[in-house]
């Protein structure tokens, strides 16, 4: 149990009771919004990563097979020809099925629809292709071929991502705030209930300083407490929704990886609402104890 000598009875305080509650609640919330800000980046970073620099060449299906495997072949040949294309891979009908499963089922087998052929393209590093001259350049020659470039989703994926990301911050300076607005309410209130105490402290030859020392280290026990508390709320509640999301569809859902980095900020973040606790806590004894001289 954390405990500090002091000259005040600032044990006795019913707000010093109910401060460590408001301060776990602060740091459950806190937790969470970073979590959710460092998932959000993470998983931008890993989409941009993946797909960045790629397309997809889609040909449409064709009643004769035969055909199909012709226009393919043109297709290929043309890809080839391409300066910016470093690989490219056909997918095949098993490939196919297997990415239509999350949404067609498992009894779909080939022949049941007509499949188009896809070509899943990468481009040299640091190369930019114009996909619409791309495009162009297969109407010219081929018929239902179409050009699918990721980096037009990608891109609004990643604002909104983004978007989400702010979102969290600003959560996180209005937990910040809530926070100093709290403290900042709790020591005026012990300062109006010690007054007493604190003039005789002064009688004595106590300084400012020394009685700012006792409300901020009052401050940072309670919110040591009050962290603790909210990071072991938080902890189960960050667990439950990585199982629920392991238990759904990866392909429908990025996939949530809770790394030793995100352990570590989640653990520092009640030490940091806690110094915001002490610092507060001083800074408002000095202002108001100036304001009464």
């Amino acid at each position: 149990m954390l405990t500090q000598r002091s000259d005040l009875p600032l044990d006795t305080d019913s707000l010093s009771q109910f401060l460590p509650w408001l301060i776990a609640f602060m740091v459950y919330l806190a937790v969470i919004a970073m979590m959710g800000m460092l998932l959000l980046a993470s998983t931008a970073a890993r989409w941009d990563q993946g797909v960045s620099g790629t397309f997809t060449v889609q040909i449409s299906s064709a009643e004769n097979p035969d055909k199909d495997s012709e226009r393919l072949q043109k297709a290929l040949l043309i890809l080839g020809k391409v300066p910016e294309v470093n690989k490219f891979e056909t997918f095949d009908d098993d490939k196919m099925i297997a990415l239509l499963k999350p949404w067609l089922g498992t009894t779909i087998v080939s022949g049941d629809l007509p499949l188009p052929r896809l070509i899943d393209v990468e481009l040299k590093p640091d190369s930019k292709l114009n996909t619409k001259k791309l495009s162009e350049l297969f109407k010219k020659s081929l018929t239902g071929v179409t050009i699918d470039d990721h980096s037009v989703w990608l891109e609004r994926l990643v604002q909104l991502t983004r978007a989400f990301e702010g979102l969290a911050a600003t959560v996180l300076i209005f937990i910040g705030l809530a926070t100093i607005g709290t403290v900042v309410f709790t020591t005026r209130t012990g300062l109006a209930i010690h007054q007493n105490a604190i003039e005789v402290l002064h009688f004595i030859g106590a300084h400012d300083s020394y009685i700012a020392n006792q409300f901020a280290g009052r401050a940072l026990i309670l919110g040591l407490k009050g962290g603790v508390i909210g990071l072991f709320l938080a902890i189960p509640t960050l667990w439950g929704i990585s199982a629920m999301a392991r238990q759904m569809e990866s392909s429908l859902l990025p996939e949530i990886n809770l790394d030793f980095t995100h352990y570590s900020v989640g653990v520092f973040l009640p030490l940091v609402i806690s110094l915001i606790a002490m610092i507060t806590a001083r800074m408002t004894v000095i202002k108001t104890l100036s304001r009464m001289l």
